[in-house]
This record gives C-alpha cells, sequence and structure tokens, in this order.
C-alpha cells in the first residue's frame, strides 16, 4: 500500500498498479452508492466513474479527503447523466436478460447467499423511503466516507442543509426500525 501521494504520482504516470489499488480501494463504495441511488448497470456506470478519473488525474489537486469527494462528485454526476438519459430513452427489453432480481453467481454457501441479499433488499427498501436528497446524503456520508463539506460540495448544498438532510435521514431511519424491528 502506497502513502496517497506515492499513490496519486503512480496513477499520473499511468502505472497500472497504483490504479489497480485506486480501484480496490475506491470502487466498492462507489458501486454501493451507485446501486442504493438506484442505477441500472452499476459495474458500467463504475467504470464510467473510473474513465473519467483516469481522464482527468492530471487536473486534481488536493488531499486524499479532498480525492475522495472528487470521486463522488463523478460518481453523483454519472448517476445523474444515467438518469437523464433513461428519462429520454427507457431501454428496450433484451432477450438476454436473466430474471429480475436473479444472481448469476453459482457455488458458494447458499444460508450466506439469501442472509446476504435479505440484508441488501432491507437496506434498499430503507433507502428507498428516504426523500431522495436523504438517501443521497447518507449513502455519502457513510459508504463515501465523506465529511459535511465534501457531501455539500457533491450535492451542490450549504453545509448547513446536509446537516439538516443528514439529521431527519437518520430520524426517519430510526422511525422505521422502531415500528419495524431490528432482526436478530
Amino acid at each position: 500500500m502506497l502513502d496517497f501521494e506515492t499513490l496519486l504520482v503512480a496513477a499520473r504516470a499511468g502505472r497500472p498498479s497504483a490504479w489497480d489499488q485506486l480501484y480496490r480501494q475506491l470502487a466498492p463504495q462507489v458501486a454501493g452508492y451507485l446501486r442504493l441511488r438506484g442505477a441500472r448497470d452499476v459495474d458500467d456506470l463504475t467504470s464510467e466513474v473510473f474513465l473519467a478519473l483516469f481522464r482527468n488525474i492530471a487536473s486534481f489537486e488536493g488531499s486524499e479527503a479532498n480525492f475522495r469527494s472528487w470521486v463522488f462528485v463523478i460518481a453523483h454526476r454519472r448517476l445523474q447523466d444515467e438518469r437523464r438519459r433513461r428519462y429520454r430513452k427507457p431501454p428496450a427489453d433484451s432477450l438476454d436478460a436473466s430474471p429480475a432480481g436473479a444472481d448469476s453467481r453459482v457455488g458458494g454457501d447458499v444460508e450466506d447467499d439469501a442472509l446476504r441479499a435479505l440484508a441488501s433488499e432491507r437496506v434498499e427498501a430503507i433507502c428507498a423511503r428516504l426523500a431522495p436528497d436523504q438517501a443521497d446524503v447518507l449513502l455519502l456520508r457513510i459508504l463515501g466516507d465523506l465529511t459535511v463539506d465534501q457531501v455539500a460540495d457533491v450535492l451542490g448544498k450549504t453545509p448547513g442543509a446536509v446537516k439538516q438532510l443528514q439529521r431527519r435521514a437518520f430520524e426517519a431511519v430510526r422511525r422505521r426500525l422502531a415500528r419495524e424491528g431490528v432482526p436478530l
């Protein structure tokens, strides 16, 4: 593991190991954010985010925290672009598509897979009940590990607005969990 400055220099020089390390560090959080915000093709959109990073890394200036924020700005904008495309031209049904919700993985532990799927469904259901801005704030704070100021930059809001959205989102989640209970 390289320190951030060394990693950034190596990535700017086009070293594959540096890009691999950046991808391994950030792709799971980016994909999680995109998935929970309703992206249709999470893997493709995550790739688009990293392609944009590759194309524009020479223009980046700042700390590691600024870099994470920059990555999520790109992810958020790519998600908005996808939503605009989806609105303008709904996708045609594909004959190759697997049934909705089908998991293409084969093998593994069925019990673990089932529990993971149930947990994912629960998180998705909770996020779906939040106002879109509230869900964005929570996911960027938790999955993106961004500060309030960084989330404000990503969403184009003031830090005060982000704090208010975060408070309301946590309150909505708390109320829902209190009503439904937390399974053990």
